[in-house]
């Protein structure tokens, strides 16, 4: 086994670290960042054992099949930033900010020459990301015949382990670059929070649990808690991950922003999405609407007859003078005219 030295290794996880758009970013994206990468096989082989090579974060991983592997050490990787601040194993998003807080663009290393890649499922999807039915898609639906093995997309930790409502049994795990990525729909886990994996590691079963209409695996890619088109990442037609680093922008968190390929590499939001888009808009609308007027509706009067008072109509409706008050704008010592309608809820 040949030993790499630190100063290469420390070198390439600086290069890997940067998330700013930069001369040396743009450099690093035309020679190497923009070149695609095929999906790895699952990591189904059991370790021998672990080498160091002189990095205290970088190991050797060697395969009980005589194969071999650089590795970061998720010992090291645990006390970094990203896995501490909004970390929680309950809810889908700690993060809570909106789009606007966020440069309007900025790169991420996907893969580097430490971390790997592997294709959720190869396959054509059956659901999109964006509007679906008149609400939002999240996400992208990939066939997944029950009981079938679900694989890790990249190197993280799990955050999420859970049956959490529509999602049914879900997997969040988080990279080391923001990224987080969902797997939805599960039948079982095989992983809990806290854990690491690596790309092509089994993480779960494929199932129908949730919101779901048959076996399938719904599919999602996030940054700080916000959801793009996983498209954007991966062609899950070829299995390939488009780019080993990631220009990611602003824009393509909004709802109705599919991937587009486009050759002046601008993001295009499709005919389709904006159609959907309108009509989702203009069912809320009607929506709101009719809330509205069944609220009217049901809004209740009362009649002042002769030798009535304030508390007698109140004890009459099941309310409190207070509240005759405050939905009338008068007091307790209003004087009640006979035949005036007063408002009871």
């Amino acid at each position: 086994m040949t030993r790499i030295t630190a100063t290469a290794i420390s070198l390439i996880l600086a290069v890997s670290a940067s998330a700013q758009t930069n001369a040396v970013t743009d450099s690093l994206r035309k020679e190497f960042g923009k070149q695609p990468v095929a999906s790895a096989k699952s990591t189904s082989t059991p370790y021998a054992d672990t080498l160091d090579t002189g990095n205290p974060a970088v190991k050797v991983i060697l395969y009980s099949n005589n194969t071999w592997q650089y590795m970061r050490d998720p010992s090291v990787l645990d006390k970094e930033k990203v896995f501490k601040e909004n970390w929680n194993t309950e809810t889908t998003n700690p993060y809570r900010i909106t789009e606007d807080q966020l440069p309007a663009e900025w790169t991420l290393w996907v893969v580097d020459t430490l971390d790997s890649y592997c294709c959720p499922n190869k396959t054509q999807f059956s659901s999109r990301y964006g509007y679906r039915h008149g609400r939002r898609h999240t996400g992208i639906d990939l066939p997944y015949p029950t009981g079938t093995p679900v694989y890790a997309a990249f190197d993280g930790k799990v955050r999420v382990s859970d049956y959490t409502g529509g999602y049914g049994n879900l997997i969040i795990i988080r990279h080391a670059n923001g990224l987080e990525t969902f797997y939805g729909h599960l039948k079982e886990s095989k992983v809990k929070p806290g854990d690491w994996v690596h790309a092509g590691d089994v993480i779960a079963l494929g199932g129908s649990t949730g919101r779901s209409s048959g076996p399938h695996l719904h599919f999602e890619t996030r940054y700080k808690g916000l959801s793009f088109d996983p498209m954007w990442l991966i062609d899950f037609n070829t299995g390939v991950l488009r780019h080993r680093l990631f220009r990611l922008k602003r824009s393509w968190f909004s709802p109705g922003c599919r991937y587009f390929q486009q050759d002046d590499d601008e993001d295009v939001i499709a005919e389709g999405d904006e159609a959907d888009r309108i009509a989702a808009e203009e069912k809320a609308k009607k929506e709101a609407a009719a809330r509205e007027a069944a609220a009217r509706a049901a809004i209740r009067y009362h009649t002042v007859r002769s030798g009535e008072t304030l508390s007698s109509i109140a004890r009459k409706h099941g309310t409190t003078v207070n509240t005759l008050c405050r939905l009338n704008g008068i007091k307790p010592t209003t004087t009640l005219q006979i035949g005036r309608r007063l408002r009871v809820n």
